[in-house]
């Protein structure tokens, strides 16, 4: 596989950002994008994906399943070879990081 240009890395990136949007908590009716629960997502030119997340809190009930969903869904994407997920507890999750989208499915205007 040869690798991309950094206009494909651009494409590439808003895919997995696409297909990580289709991950939802599941005690909240927003996917975890929206959430704001997804801080970064990366493409190497080899088409690595490494994704910064976090949870809603350390004890979150889905803490064990939504990482492997989030690779999962990232290495669904046509070019990316694999992905890595790191959860990440810094900065700490706040709903102030939810999109505006989120905000009113939730009605906390």
């Amino acid at each position: 596989m040869s690798d991309f240009n950094s206009f494909e890395l651009l494409v590439l990136r808003d895919e997995v950002i696409e297909a990580i949007k289709t991950c939802y908590d599941p005690e909240i009716p927003v996917n975890i994008y929206e959430l704001g629960l997804v801080y970064t997502v990366e493409v190497t030119p080899g088409g690595t994906a490494t994704i910064n997340m976090t949870l809603t809190s350390p004890a979150c009930p889905a803490a064990q399943s939504l990482p492997p969903e989030v690779k999962e869904k990232a290495e669904t994407v046509k070019g990316i070879t694999s992905a890595t997920v790191n959860v990440v507890w810094e900065p700490r999750w706040d709903p102030s990081m939810m999109t505006e989208e989120a905000k009113l499915t939730l009605n906390m205007f």
